[in-house]
Formats: structure tokens, sequence, C-alpha cells
């Protein structure tokens, strides 16, 4: 490539972060086509799979899979993944999208509130986080970011405890792919959909939008954090369902649009 700085020109070496499509298969059904960055294409699956209401945890999962076109062998590089399930999907779990979701939207042919109304409930009561354990997220999270650093053209989603304890963080091309690849680490381990009393916190890299905040409900998670803005039907989503939502999450402080019970000083 050639890097203008200056005004001068310089012929150069660069690194791109990858993007390639990732196609879903449900029963030998096409689910969906979606844009990713090629990696951990198992936790992807099983984090759209449970925010889109097609399973409810990992015991709904018979057999994942990556194929090729003839699905007659396994490979890591190959774009298709096949889901086998244990039992069919409850009426009216299958939500409508449309086949292809590009890196910005994950969200696409949607109802919206309607669709989300009908497949959850709102969160329950929970302890509350400190603000000071919020402030130090981000720091952690800019240091897990690997694959960002060296392209800076990467999303980053993480699962935090209450405490502040790391879970996983997640890098994708498209903020929607790294949150299901985090919520689909947390669903093969067991422990989402979330059960405890103590809230479990998502940090976003990028804005909170709906869909964002969607798949955290549907996961169960009560705390949904962002370096960015809150877009107004996320804030509505969050409202109505008892979740917590927080943007401009930063060094110094930070924004609670929705659920401030949960957040305490100390």
């Amino acid at each position: 490539m050639t890097r203008w700085r200056a005004g001068v020109p310089s012929e150069a070496d660069d690194a791109l972060v990858v993007e390639e499509p990732l196609e879903i298969r449900v029963n030998d059904e096409r689910f969906t086509v979606t844009m990713r960055t090629p990696g951990h294409d198992f936790e992807l699956t099983r984090g759209l799979l449970l925010t889109e209401g097609v399973i409810t945890s990992e015991a709904d999962i018979g057999r994942i899979r990556h194929c090729d076109t003839g699905e007659a062998a396994d490979t890591d590089i190959a774009n298709i993944v096949t889901v086998r399930l244990t039992r069919p999907p409850a009426a009216g779990r299958l939500w409508q999208r449309t086949l292809m979701a590009g890196t910005s939207c994950g969200l696409c042919g949607k109802a919206a509130l309607e669709a989300v109304g009908m497949q959850t409930c709102p969160l329950p009561s929970s302890a509350p986080v400190s603000r000071d354990t919020l402030l130090q997220l981000p720091h952690v999270l800019r240091r897990r970011q690997t694959l960002f650093q060296e392209t800076g053209g990467l999303h980053a989603v993480g699962l935090f405890r209450h405490d502040g304890e790391c879970l996983c963080v997640y890098e994708d091309i498209g903020r929607h792919n790294a949150t299901d690849k985090a919520i689909g680490h947390g669903v093969a381990a067991g422990w989402l959909p979330w059960r405890s009393d103590d809230p479990l916190i998502l940090l976003v890299s990028g804005r909170a939008s709906f869909e964002i905040t969607q798949k955290a409900l549907m996961a169960r998670v009560p705390v949904v954090c962002a370096v960015s803005a809150a877009s107004s039907l996320a804030a509505e989503l969050a409202e109505a369902n008892n979740q917590t939502l927080i943007g401009f999450l930063r060094d110094t402080g930070f924004t609670v649009y929705a659920g401030a019970e949960r957040v305490q000083e100390e």
C-alpha cells in the first residue's frame, strides 16, 4: 500500500483484518450468512443461535462442525458451519431475518422490539456493581485487543464478573459477531444464559445499539456497557427489561441510560 504522511507518499506493507462470509446451517436448512473475521466460528454460531432464540442452552446442540460444500470433511478454513439440534426449536422461535447480515448490521429484517418482547421476560433484580469496577473495564479490554493493535480494524467484546474479573474477550470485524462469540463462549462453558444474582457485565468497544442489548438480554446479561454512545432503541429495550445500559464508559466517567439502581459509588 501507499501511505501518505505530511504530503509525502511511501510504499509499505500493512496488516488488514480478514473479512469472509460464514454460512450457518441448522438441521440441513440454511439459517443465515454473516460477514465475519474467521476464527472461533463455533462460539459465534452458538452465540447467534442463543440470541436468535433457536437454542436455550448448550444441551440443545447435538453436533456442531465445519464442513466443505459437500459436507464431507471437517476443516478449520471452511466458511460453512452445520449444527444438528437435539430437538426442534419451539414454535415461533425462528425469527424472521434476511439471509445476509453485513458487518454493521446483525439485526436486518427483525420486527425489533416486538420480536424480542415475544421471546424474553424482564431481568430480575441483582446485586449492584461499583463505579470503580466499571471504570477499569475499558483498560482491561484494550489490553486484550491484540488484533486491533495490529490492524486497527476490529471491534472487541468482553464479559466480566461484577468484581471486574475478565471471563473472555473476542474480536471481530462486526460488533454483533464479537458479541455472539463472547456469548457463545459462555454457552459452551455452561454459564450462559446467566442465572447468578451477581451481575454479569458485557462491554463492547463501539456503540451500544439495539442488537447488542438484544443479544445480551437473550443471554440474560443484566449490565451492558459501551465505550461509545447508546441508541434510543437500545435504551428503550433496556428500560423495558430491567437491564442496565451504560454508554461513554471512559477513564473518568460514564452515562447510565437505564437501570441506574445497579450502579453504586463503592
